[in-house]
């Protein structure tokens, strides 16, 4: 996820309730510029986040949890079903599951200085919509990968495991 250059991060961290529309729909734009992107190419591409994400999840997530209005999130919805409308859905969705301790980790691995901050409700209610996400998704294949126990930045096994996974679902489903 391309965080350097985004105008609205380091606000949105600052103030979430001011700057989440803003910075949602600047996600969206982007996730839709890599969607067609993608539809244009031939050969295989992983995307870290997917435009899913940024509406069932975070948008949903700032908009029940108050930091999105509703006048708000119903038109950034209304924006993100036009633009599903000419979205061909990935051939596999890996969902990488975590508990919050590993989420905490791997946040402050990054080191972004505007996400030390990040509650742990927030983190929580973030991954009851991914799980609600994974229920629901019916738009083609769904890899679900237990990552609690995986290094697979420094394991070179836990790498292998993962692609081979990975190699499976494409191939067999």
């Amino acid at each position: 996820e391309a965080v350097e250059g985004n105008p609205y991060l380091a606000d949105f961290y600052a103030d979430m309730e001011r700057w989440s529309f803003n910075l949602q729909i600047y996600f969206l734009k982007s996730r839709f510029e890599q969607v067609r992107q993608i539809m244009d190419r031939t050969q295989r591409i992983i995307q870290d986040r997917t435009i899913y994400e940024d509406a069932h999840i975070f948008a949903k997530n700032l908009y029940e949890s108050g930091l999105m209005s509703a006048r708000d999130y119903e038109s950034y919805l209304a924006l993100f079903e036009l633009m599903m409308s000419v979205v061909k859905p990935p051939d596999l969705m890996i969902y990488l599951r975590a508990d919050l301790t590993k989420l905490v980790g791997q946040i402050q691995k990054r080191g972004r200085d505007f996400e030390a901050n990040i509650s742990e409700q927030y983190l929580r209610d973030l991954n009851r919509h991914y799980e609600e996400f994974v229920e629901n998704y019916k738009d083609g294949k769904l890899l679900i990968i237990e990552v609690n126990e995986l290094d697979y930045a420094n394991r070179p096994d836990d790498l292998a495991k993962v692609i081979d996974l990975v190699d499976k679902s494409l191939l067999y489903g």
